[in-house]
């Protein structure tokens, strides 16, 4: 495919802010991506053990995120939930590298990129007012709707063209991402952010997964170091990792050389018709040849895919039989879940994240637990990090519901 003349008006991140549970900050995040290791134990957090007796099984393991910083005011922060003040942490830092103060208000959007985001907070509500429901606070009556976290957030921040939720399961984060690049693109707003909300879940949602055989790990319980293992033969699901980002989308001629990561090249969103968690194998190859073409790139041009790579034995098998069967085979694969969790609706943003840090590194993190690749004919990044011009880069989320997503990613500048 030949190669397109320099776009200068491509979508391009100019700002980022992440929390994982390696810490708030995008030093955080490269330090822990880099540095190898995970730091998943039993989760703590109320409302995420089911009870002694429950029968439920062994205790869930992840990662919980350090403590918050304090930047709402006093009486937001009594009022808003954790999502809410995660979200206004990572914005914080992505709203001031993106030097965003410099715009009018009424030309920032926002996308929150989410559904069911609080189900943890709610269930102790229910469970602290069940049989006092006449002093239920007044604020639960607009505080359990997701767009909450939305209006929080827009008024901490001078944020006035439009904000709104959008769900998408685990591929949530990633459809934000390409609705933010779709409201640049058209004019509607100069600067858009794209936030991959925190998913406060609660027990009910970890033994549901876990019922369903996409959760982990209850092989690994006393070892949660080696709980999550993408695309390794002794797999056994997720592991859960709260995490959220905020990634700000403007057009490249409005950022200053050299301060974007990376741009947009192409993107898509498809559906394979399947309502429950089944991947699609002809789903999957449809939206990357769909976000290939729109960025006017042949499969042998990526140097680097960040997989969706969740350690499901069903969805592992799935992508690995896209990567095999769409000329990917030459790319560089790592799988950040294995160090940072699965975040379900945050996936997508934080993953894209931590591939435009890795771009402007010029370095891949090591996939943790790749021991016994399930091919091992692939170009796995495993064992030590390695150090990689990166171009033309990946990202895959897909999400349950039969919903397919493809980001193409490129050094800014560039085009084909």
């Amino acid at each position: 495919m030949p190669g397109l003349p320099p776009d200068p008006g491509a979508p391009l991140i100019s700002g980022i802010g992440v929390a994982t549970g390696f810490g708030f900050g995008k030093d955080s995040l490269r330090r822990g991506l880099y540095g190898g290791e995970n730091a998943f134990d039993r989760l703590r957090r109320p409302g995420r053990q089911c009870p002694e007796g429950s029968g439920a099984g062994a205790p869930f393991i992840g990662v919980e995120l350090p403590e918050v910083p304090a930047l709402l005011a006093p009486r937001v922060a009594r009022s808003a939930g954790l999502g809410a003040q995660v979200a206004v942490a990572v914005l914080d830092e992505a709203w001031r590298e993106a030097g965003l103060a410099a715009l009018e208000p009424e030309r920032i959007g926002l996308i929150v990129g989410g559904a069911n985001l609080q189900s943890r907070e709610q269930m102790l509500a229910r469970q602290a007012y069940a049989e006092r429901l006449a002093f239920l606070p007044p604020r639960h009556g607009y505080g359990f709707f997701d767009t909450d976290l939305a209006a929080v957030c827009c008024g901490h921040f001078p944020i006035r063209g439009f904000a709104h939720t959008l769900g998408g399961a685990s591929a949530s984060g990633t459809l934000a991402v390409l609705e933010a690049v779709a409201a640049v693109k058209s004019g509607r707003v100069d600067a858009c952010i794209a936030l991959g909300a925190l998913q406060d879940v609660s027990m009910f949602d970890l033994q549901g997964m876990r019922a369903l055989g996409a959760l982990g790990s209850e092989r690994y319980a006393g070892q949660p170091g080696l709980a999550c293992r993408p695309f390794d033969r002794d797999r056994d699901g997720f592991i859960y990792g709260e995490s959220s980002a905020a990634l700000v989308i403007q057009r490249s001629d409005s950022v200053p050389a050299g301060q974007g990561y990376a741009a947009v090249a192409g993107g898509a969103q498809l559906v394979d018709g399947e309502r429950g968690t089944n991947p699609s194998a002809a789903g999957q190859r449809r939206v990357l040849a769909a976000a290939l073409a729109q960025a006017g790139l042949a499969p042998e041009q990526i140097d680097y895919i960040n997989a969706h790579a969740t350690g499901t034995p069903r969805g592992d098998d799935t992508e690995l039989e896209l990567y095999r069967q769409a000329g990917l085979a030459g790319a560089w694969i790592n799988a950040s879940k294995s160090l940072i969790g699965h975040g379900l609706s945050a996936a997508g943003a934080v993953e894209t994240a931590a591939v435009a840090l890795q771009m402007r590194d010029g370095r891949l993190h090591a996939t943790r637990n790749l021991d016994n690749p399930l091919d091992p004919a692939l170009r796995w990044v495993r064992g030590e990090p390695r150090e990689q011009a990166v171009r033309h880069a990946l990202k895959l989320s897909f999400g349950f519901g039969g919903i397919n997503t493809a980001l193409a990613l490129r050094v800014p500048g560039e085009r084909g």
